[in-house]
């Protein structure tokens, strides 16, 4: 086979060379290698290789495997060799029981491997980088009536501390700017192309902190000019094909020019930099001068990163005791108290309060599910392998007689275990590999398929088996061996001989707690959301579309609107920064009533034409709403800003004047709008704001008529073009973007679903088996009890009673477990359901009816045999 064609799976290749024998080697791989290129060719190499793991599998038979000679080798007496052949045999006379624990294990250990690998990326965010146990960002505590806490910095910072300390081996600043239009001025027409991760003000010594290696161009001199940039590799290729990028030019929103001066290998998908476009950090002057300026501590803009790479020896408290007098150095008058902290590189990815991508306590939440599975399925084998004793009892008998030794037949019963465990990790193998692009879709992570490749997953998948094998196979072993040899030859054993009843029944409870705690899970988390989805929010969000517009020119947008009405379709339209609920808010410290000291909470300020309030329907409690302005004139505030500074009636609060943005914007409180959610319910409705300014609204606010909205999209849409050629026409639904608050929970839920009704299915396996064995065993019992006079009700009622025993067991168990658990998961939100009696009798009776369902055919069956037939069993 040609080398430098695609080759399959290697570890399926190198399974096959081990197995097959020696004269049939050369032939059968010659053919799966022809049949592997036609695929190849016809299918893609995906299910080429699908298809090449399938046929090895099928050439694992008698006949094709090695002859036996070479297991003798493996020990003097060829035990080994013993061990395999009765495990083997074992599994095909009992073929009912080694599929559902098969099943079982396979499904569990799937679950496992994918939530390891899973884990294992999260972990390994950002940890390329060089002394990366130096590298650290600033991020601020701000301290207020409360703590809240940012991953910016105000933008001098970075500057003053490379100034005035020596802390830092390294110091850069880093402005991110998200969903940015970058356009590239072609011979015969303009593209344009809008990134979500947007670009980044970086200054140089950013690449001396962090690993991102350059493929062209010089990297200590690629952004010191001003209108200079560099792309990734895959960023240059996207915007300019198979042409040299250097020299090239894009524009950012299509007013600032910037020169490609170099190209940066692709990142690694372990990153938390997602940004691919970086220009000159001395160009945000012409983009935002107040950022750029040296005075801009006021506040603090989102996406404006301080990074620094500490000195040796240099720990982390004595830059932020050092960093402790810039407070009152620059901010002396603010209430706004900031604390700059340092956090290290290896928290930025989990940190939630800083912005992080995932919490760590998601990723234990993962592992402890995997490790339910886990438990759950090593359960049912257990369950099942004591249920088999009996039908055991005479083989260990008779081997007893024969002068098998207990540690002997101890090995052979685990070494059968491992067998089973090893098809089960085979086909778990198979099926994360195949399962991997739905988890990196679901997860929206980037998880290699190279899953058999990475030493770590292998080892644990080795470790996995071992202890599957030990957890699965040491009790049951532990019984079949402890058989004395006459007892089991005349079948005179008791129940606690064959493992107890006791000892099953208590593992079937830990079978159904977990589940019942997992759909308790399930049942809180669906009724938050359903409750989230379904709340008055205190405005209207259904058919308003929002569409970004940019601060543009006022009269443009003006102009815009009024040719938006005129659409027959569209009942009211709104220049505003924001709608009423949203991800990004501007919140700002404001004086009252003429006082010179800030008041003590942040507010969060909106700027809207007087059309908000209508396009919305936000009520006004009293006064009345702003007059049409395109400067700050008046202004509105809610219920809650009133109840901050302690006014008690509406009316007092009528005539004030509010000052917020140091004083540059001032107004008479006009009218008070009821409170409305501003955030999701994770927050408290907090003090809000409302007022005009023309140079600040980035968005226009359409409430559509529901009977046509897609004929009315396209006539915006038409309007859009015509009057904005060189933007793209992008629109979101309010709806929409409302429930992006809830996108983690939404995954979550997912997650506990799928999770979930995996535990219920390998818990129904194990009930499936164990009730097929004890109908096995009392198939005479109950031909006597329906010849006495017994009816199919009283010998449903016999089978019927023990389970449901057992589930409410378990119930009493998974309850307190489970309240506690989404009692702490719910204190993450302010406005919550509540854990009603419902909830937790509905994971009962769904256990109940699930357990019913499992069971109730087989015991049907056996209720209505003729006793005749019954009896004949024996």
């Amino acid at each position: 086979m040609n080398n430098s064609q695609p080759s399959p799976p290697k570890l399926f290749l190198g399974f096959f060379r081990w197995f097959c024998h020696p004269k049939m080697l050369d032939y059968i791989e010659g053919d799966l290698f022809e049949v592997y290129d036609r695929r190849l060719k016809e299918l893609g190499k995906r299910k080429a290789d699908w298809k090449f793991m399938l046929d090895v599998l099928l050439l694992f038979r008698p006949g094709i495997i090695r002859p036996r000679k070479p297991f003798q080798n493996l020990t003097p007496s060829g035990m080994y060799k013993s061990y395999f052949k009765i495990g083997w045999r074992t599994l095909l006379r009992n073929k009912e029981y080694a599929l559902i624990n098969v099943a079982g294990l396979a499904l569990s250990i799937t679950c496992c491997i994918l939530i390891f690998v899973l884990v294992k990326h999260h972990l390994s965010f950002d940890d390329f980088h060089q002394n990366k146990d130096r590298i650290y960002r600033i991020v601020t505590e701000q301290h207020r009536d409360f703590i809240a806490y940012s991953s910016s910095v105000p933008s001098p910072l970075g500057e003053v501390f490379r100034e005035e300390h020596t802390f830092g081996e390294q110091v850069s600043r880093v402005l991110e700017v998200w969903d940015v239009l970058i356009t590239i001025h072609g011979q015969d027409e303009l593209v344009k192309f809008k990134e979500p991760e947007g670009i980044a003000f970086t200054e140089p010594s950013f690449f001396d902190i962090f690993n991102f290696p350059m493929k062209k161009g010089n990297i200590e001199t690629a952004l010191i000019n001003p209108n200079t940039a560099i792309l990734t590799e895959q960023m240059a290729v996207k915007y300019f094909g198979e042409k040299d990028p250097i020299g090239e030019t894009i524009w950012l929103e299509n007013k600032i020019p910037f020169t490609i001066t170099g190209v940066l290998e692709d990142f690694p998908e372990n990153t938390d930099f997602k940004t691919e476009i970086f220009v000159s950090y001395v160009s945000m002057e012409d983009f935002n001068p107040w950022l750029a300026s040296d005075t801009a501590w006021g506040g603090i803009t989102g996406g404006m990163f301080a990074y620094t790479k500490l000195r040796p020896n240099v720990t982390p408290a004595e830059v932020e005791e050092a960093l402790e007098p810039y407070v009152k150095k620059y901010r002396p008058d603010s209430k706004n108290v900031h604390h700059y902290k340092l956090q290290p590189l290896s928290d930025i990815h989990f940190n939630a309060q800083y912005g992080g991508a995932m919490d760590k306590g998601n990723l234990w939440g993962l592992g402890a599910i995997g490790l339910f599975l886990l438990l759950t399925a090593c359960v049912n084998f257990v369950n099942l392998a004591t249920a088999q004793a009996l039908r055991r009892s005479k083989e260990v008998g008779v081997r007893k007689v024969l002068g098998s030794l207990r540690a002997q037949l101890f090995w052979q019963f685990i070494f059968e275990t491992a067998i089973i465990t090893c098809i089960s990790i085979l086909f778990a193998i198979i099926a994360a590999y195949l399962l991997i692009p739905t988890i990196n879709n679901f997860f929206k992570s980037t998880i290699p398929l190279n899953l058999m490749i990475d030493g770590t997953v292998i080892l644990f998948v080795l470790g996995l088996g071992i202890l599957i094998t030990m957890l699965a196979g040491f009790y049951p072993a532990l019984v079949l061996t402890g058989f004395k040899p006459v007892s089991a030859l005349k079948g005179k054993l008791s129940q606690q001989q064959l493992g107890g009843f006791n000892t099953r029944r208590s593992l079937i409870v830990i079978q159904f707690a977990i589940s019942q705690v997992l759909i308790i899970g399930v049942l809180v988390i669906m009724n938050q959301m359903k409750f989230a989805r379904q709340a008055e929010m205190g405005f209207d969000q259904e058919a308003i579309v929002m569409i970004e517009s940019g601060a543009d020119s006022l009269e443009l947008m003006k102009t815009l609107k009024g040719e938006f009405l005129r659409i027959p379709g569209v009942e009211k339209v709104s220049l505003c920064y924001e709608a009423p609920a949203s991800l990004e808010g501007w919140n700002n410290s404001i004086y009252f009533d003429q006082s010179t000291e800030e008041v003590n909470f942040l507010t969060n300020i909106k700027l809207a034409d007087a059309d908000y309030l209508s396009t919305f329907d936000l009520e006004l409690v009293a006064g009345r709403n702003l007059t049409p302005s395109d400067t700050v004139r008046e202004v509105l505030v809610n219920e809650t800003l009133l109840k901050n500074l302690g006014i008690t009636s509406p009316e007092e609060a009528m005539g004030k004047e509010v000052a917020a943005n140091g004083g540059s914007m001032k107004g008479p409180i006009v009218g008070v709008i009821k409170d409305f959610h501003d955030q999701s319910f994770h927050q408290g409705i907090g003090p809000l704001l409302i007022t005009t300014d023309g140079g600040n609204y980035y968005n226009f606010a359409i409430k559509l008529n529901s009977n046509s909205v897609k004929t009315t999209l396209d006539q915006v849409g038409a309007i859009w073009k015509e009057n904005y050629p060189d933007k793209l026409f992008e629109y979101s639904f309010l709806d929409d973007n409302i429930a992006k608050f809830y996108e983690t929970e939404e995954t979550i839920l997912a997650g506990i679903q799928i999770f979930s009704m995996i535990a219920i299915f390998i818990g129904c396996l194990g009930l499936y088996g164990l009730i097929s064995f004890m109908i096995s065993q009392k198939t005479k019992e109950v031909g006597i009890r329906k010849v006495m006079g017994g009816g199919v009700g009283h010998i449903i009622w016999i089978f019927g009673q023990e389970f449901v025993r057992l589930i409410v067991i378990a119930f009493l168990i998974a309850a307190p477990i489970g309240w506690w658990i989404m009692n702490q998961w719910l204190q993450d939100f302010e406005f919550k359901v509540s854990l009603d009696i419902w909830t937790f009798g509905l994971a009962i009776g769904s256990s109940i009816i699930i357990a019913a369902l499992t069971v109730g055919y087989q015991v049907l069956r056996l209720a209505y045999i003729n006793p005749v037939l019954s009896l004949k069993t024996e």
